[in-house]
């Protein structure tokens, strides 16, 4: 069959499919022309094709995130590459693999005023693990050689240790509209593999390490995002048969314990300690793994505890130490250590100890508050949060937005082992739709997402996305623009709220959602929600939104006020 006559174009798309990229999403262009031919002549590969290039990345993102799977990038020349920045940065700290590829004019062209010039080698540099640059004139094998060598390395350097993204820009030169039959088989064959030994602690740190947990007053376990990981929360729930271990969990660190053997009401069960009960529970070991943290609770009571011992567990290439406390590094995969240290603990004396149980009774009491407290409260964004939450069907996946809809989600227990995600690495709010969309598609069953207003107008171009099914659906928190900065302390009581940091603009998301093609529901009160929720949730030939319109203003009162609940103000 007939392809493109640029070499590079045909090795790079052999590559892809050799190292097992299964998804491309493609934004058009005429330089990237020839590359977008050898991606949809290529059956390995499914294509999406995506307008906007900060979309598609996002899109791709979504891909990549819940297949575990490298997924590539393509866009044109010029500022396209730029577009990619958000979803890129994203996707560094989430540590997911996008493989980015831009195409671009050949090196003599830059800075000569020619049309769609930048300088595109190295854009990313700050956000990807590595940059190559592969040259217009790839006629000669030595050249042939270069981009085989330069592809396999890509793709091994993306998914090893400590996954990224990697950008290829790829120079291509005039005539772009070239076919060939001819290609150079070598090259489009020789696959460079990694073998990487799996990590191991050392059985003499292995055994100190177990040794320091054991006689510690308290070791307290905090996850933040992860990926779903049954092997991980055993491990942890066998680290949990010490008395003197507690593990707290997040909504996105996708860990499960039965039995409420894990904290997973961080903010409900801290915010509802007095000062004398927090300073008794200061643990004297925190081991922190995953992502990013996104209680500011249990951040500032670490931070200001004056923790002996901090370890973090993760493979990463800088030294993390939010809560500033830390003290030791450990370099190797969560699952991995927690496998060994649990299985070291099997065989040694562990003391007796009131430290997790203590932590379980405040976890219930703070459970019992917040029952208590969202009870008397009027429709707003907490109790309209509490139907969603309490109400998603088993089997489906959720996407958060950033801003207060993944705070909302710290509060609540799902009924269901659902898997949440987050944008958690940088924690922006825009490209929640466009990542969300992007999950969707590589997932079988419904993903819903469940976002604020001001993330969606961020994003709304998501949904001309060509690849959005019917089991793709949105519930919408309406509460007039940014609600978060009505309850966080550096915003809230500011004369310019208002205008400059809620902007409520008008919305309207009905007609979008008819433009778009989406079946729309809406709700403003609990009866409202409770009479349309079957229908949007059994909801099969579209994909569906669902508007939660709440009181902006009295919401932020409320869920300021959530957070100073102690046990006498609730009797």
């Amino acid at each position: 069959m007939e392809c493109t006559d640029k070499i590079s174009c045909n090795i790079l798309v052999a590559m892809l499919v050799n190292h097992g990229v299964k998804e491309a999403v493609i934004s058009p262009g005429s330089r990237n022309a020839p590359m977008v031919v050898a991606l949809s002549r290529c059956p390995s590969i499914k294509t999406t094709v995506v307008v906007d290039e900060r979309s598609a990345a996002f899109i791709a993102l979504g891909k990549s995130a819940i297949s575990a799977s490298p997924v590539a990038l393509l866009c044109t020349s010029g500022t396209a590459v730029l577009n990619y920045a958000p979803a890129v940065a994203e996707a560094y700290y989430r540590q997911i693999p996008l493989i980015v590829i831009s195409a671009d004019r050949p090196m003599e062209w830059i800075d000569q005023d020619d049309s769609q010039t930048l300088r595109q080698y190295e854009a990313l540099a700050h956000y990807v693990k590595r940059s190559y640059n592969i040259p217009a004139d790839c006629r000669e094998d030595n050249m042939q050689w270069y981009v085989n060598r330069v592809a396999n390395d890509a793709l091994i350097c993306a998914v090893s240790g400590r996954k990224a993204p990697v950008h290829i820009n790829l120079q291509l030169d005039e005539p772009l509209n070239g076919m060939t039959s001819k290609m150079p088989e070598r090259w489009l064959s020789r696959t460079i593999t990694q073998v990487s030994p799996a990590s191991v602690l050392p059985e003499s740190e292995k055994m100190s390490l177990a040794g320091r947990i054991v006689k510690a007053s308290g070791v307290l376990v905090i996850a933040g995002f992860h990926d779903p990981d049954p092997r991980l929360s055993e491990a942890l729930q066998r680290l949990t048969r010490c008395g003197n271990v507690a593990v707290m969990t997040e909504r996105i660190a996708n860990l499960i314990a039965p039995n409420d053997m894990f904290v997973d009401m961080i903010d409900s069960t801290l915010s509802s300690m007095t000062d004398e009960e927090k300073a008794s529970m200061r643990p004297e070991i925190v081991i922190t793994l995953g992502g990013a943290i996104v209680s500011r609770f249990i951040k500032q009571y670490l931070r200001n505890a004056g923790v002996k011992e901090h370890w973090h567990v993760g493979m990463t290439e800088a030294t993390i130490d939010c809560l500033r406390s830390l003290t030791m590094n450990v370099n190797m995969p969560a699952t991995e250590f927690f496998e060994e240290i649990a299985g070291a603990l099997d065989v040694v004396k562990v003391r007796e100890s009131d430290y997790a149980a203590a932590w379980r009774r405040y976890a219930k009491r703070g459970a019992m508050l917040h029952d208590r407290y969202v009870d008397m409260q009027p429709w707003c964004d907490l109790t309209a949060m509490k139907r969603v939450f309490t109400s998603i069907p088993a089997g489906w996946n959720v996407q958060l937005s950033n801003g207060t809809t993944v705070r909302y989600a710290q509060l609540f227990c799902p009924l269901h082992d659902n898997r949440f995600d987050c944008n958690r690495g940088v924690s922006g709010i825009d490209g929640s739709v466009s990542t969300a969309v992007g999950a969707s598609t590589v997932y079988q069953g419904v993903t819903l997402l469940v976002s604020g207003d001001m993330s969606v107008q961020y994003d709304i171009g998501a949904l001309a996305a060509p690849c959005i099914t019917p089991r793709f659906k949105m519930i919408v928190l309406c509460n007039g623009g940014g609600g978060i900065f009505r309850f966080v302390k550096s915003t809230s009581r500011l004369p310019e709220l208002d205008e400059y940091f809620v902007v409520n603009r008008d919305f309207p998301l009905a007609k979008l959602a008819d433009a778009y093609g989406f079946r729309y529901f809406e709700a403003a009160s609990t009866e409202q929600f409770d009479s349309c929720f079957g229908d949007f949730i059994s909801e099969q030939s579209k994909p569906c939104i669902l508007a939660l319109i709440t009181p902006g203003e009295l919401s932020g009162t409320i869920l300021t006020r959530y957070f100073k609940i102690k046990e006498s103000e609730c009797q």
